[in-house]
């Protein structure tokens, strides 16, 4: 078990490297003028929801497999 804990940590900051990645590149895309700052911060805001809606689908699809 003390292994899965190790696996955990790398999870967990494998998913927030690549939001922090994701935020850098829409600020970047903004400072570019590709795309206007509230359209950079609407992505950044959908993001995050991406992120905590598959976050809890996942939590449910793992409580599922153990129940049978």
């Amino acid at each position: 078990m003390a292994r899965r804990k190790g696996r955990r940590g790398l999870v967990a900051a494998s998913v927030g490297g690549s939001f922090v990645a994701l935020l850098a590149v829409f600020g970047w895309l903004a400072a570019e003028r590709v795309v206007t700052p509230q359209m950079a911060a609407l992505m950044g805001v959908a993001t995050f929801g991406f992120y905590v809606g598959f976050g809890i689908l996942i939590a449910v699809f793992r409580m599922i497999s153990r129940l049978e």
